[in-house]
């Protein structure tokens, strides 16, 4: 389930360890498992064991907390605890360069640490400018300020299941974070339409994710996963060659193609391309040369690759619509939005959001019609097979091979986590 050493400096670390299990025991190289994630099983802190906090030997001080209102400011807070405002305004001198205070937010939490062996003097003054860093005054001369980050723990977890409703409801039923659905399809987003996956497909998924002070931060990144859709196998490994981590297939051709399999995440087709389609507005039979993603008004609409926007306008039967060139071989359109975000000429990049689903033009419902131009002619895209991105270098593939066989091997290690 989990492969990770919990850190002790900040309560509520420690209740992480419930669902920590023993490390992997395998010996990962760096482009499998990250070395911050392979470290030994916590234990929880001892009743004698000192503990840190924000820096500070914690036991040693008294403290006070809050969370900054509206309109209050460093002078509000601290001028209570014994400071006057000629030491305030000193303190904030001192650490202007480093810190500047007006840029505290009501909302923010905020502590004060009082020197026991002091007379209750306040000592500290931290202030916590986002789910991970803080700011930590000296409130002794000579004034300083620390810019620090709370510790964070990288967890390796792993789920497996079979697509009964939808990868999203099946993840949530699996006790996985329902984030990983968005993970997973960023992975095979050129490979797998993900609005039609179909009951029976199994998953098999080793991911990591960051925790600050135990909670989750920021998207679970997927490590491997093996994928069955429509009796297909698609393993997918990460892996860095040099360039930043992508993904490929166990023979290591890279999953990431020329083109999207779908403008827009989670959303069904409602009409695929038909040459003999009945219009449901005109009431006859009209070709049908797009395929229809139906998705909630306002589901962002992705340019499925790179390009440079030739059209961005409006008739009355596409409504308001974009339409991109890529090359001399492919364009693709993009229909009935509600609002367009790209304008003629610009460049944009795959997966760049270029609008947003609506209904205008000739439209019964919230969608984007989805069109493809090969030479110049329209076709089906879901039939179109597109050759992949940079594959394994050749000098490299041993080295390659031998994470497949690690991640491989370290997938089937791990017990899978449950709610």
């Amino acid at each position: 389930m989990i492969a990770r050493t919990l850190n002790h400096q900040i309560p509520g670390f420690a209740a992480l360890s419930i669902i920590t299990l023993a490390i992997i025991g395998l010996a990962m190289g760096c482009n499998a498992i990250p070395e911050s994630a392979r470290m030994e099983v916590a234990t929880p802190n001892s009743p004698t064991e000192p503990l840190e906090r924000f820096g500070l030997l914690w036991e040693a001080f008294d403290s006070d907390s809050g969370v900054i209102a509206s309109g209050q400011s460093l002078s509000h807070i601290l001028s209570p605890a014994g400071m006057s405002a000629g030491e305030i305004a000193r303190l904030t001198q001192a650490t202007n360069d480093e810190y500047d205070v007006r840029n505290m937010r009501s909302g923010k939490s905020w502590w004060i640490a009082y020197d026991r062996d002091s007379s209750a003097t306040a000592a500290h003054f931290i202030y916590q400018r986002n789910a991970r860093e803080y700011a930590r005054f000296s409130l002794q001369e000579p004034y300083a300020v620390a810019l620090e980050s709370l510790p964070a723990d990288t967890l390796i977890q792993r789920t497996k299941g079979t697509i009964e409703n939808s990868l999203y409801v099946d993840l949530d039923r699996l006790g996985a974070p329902t984030s990983l659905a968005l993970a997973m399809a960023n992975v095979y987003a050129w490979t797998v339409d993900f609005s039609r996956l179909q009951k029976g497909d199994d998953f098999d998924v080793m991911y990591e994710r960051t925790y600050v002070n135990g909670e989750p931060m920021g998207m679970p990144r997927v490590i491997a996963c093996h994928f069955q859709h429509r009796g297909r196998a698609l393993p997918a490994f990460r892996y860095d060659q040099g360039e930043g981590y992508d993904y490929f297939d166990e023979a290591g051709q890279s999953l990431r193609k020329a083109f999207l399999k779908s403008p827009v995440e989670f959303s069904r087709i409602s009409s695929h391309y038909n040459l003999k389609r009945f219009h449901p507005i005109l009431q006859k039979t009209k070709a049908h040369y797009g395929t229809d993603y139906a998705a909630p008004k306002g589901t962002p609409i992705l340019a499925v690759g790179d390009g440079v926007v030739s059209k961005s306008s409006y008739t009355k039967g596409n409504g308001k619509y974009v339409k991109i060139r890529h090359n001399k071989t492919y364009e693709t359109q993009y229909l009935h939005m509600s609002r367009r975000a790209v304008s003629a000429g610009e460049s944009v990049k795959q997966g760049q959001v270029i609008g947003y689903v609506g209904s205008t033009g000739l439209a019964t419902g919230p969608h984007v019609c989805f069109r493809f131009w090969k030479n110049g002619k329209q076709v089906n895209h879901l039939r179109e097979e597109f050759p992949p991105s940079t594959p394994i270098e050749k000098e490299k593939m041993n080295a390659f091979q031998a994470t497949v066989q690690e991640l491989s091997t370290a997938i089937s290690a791990l017990s899978v986590a449950r709610k």
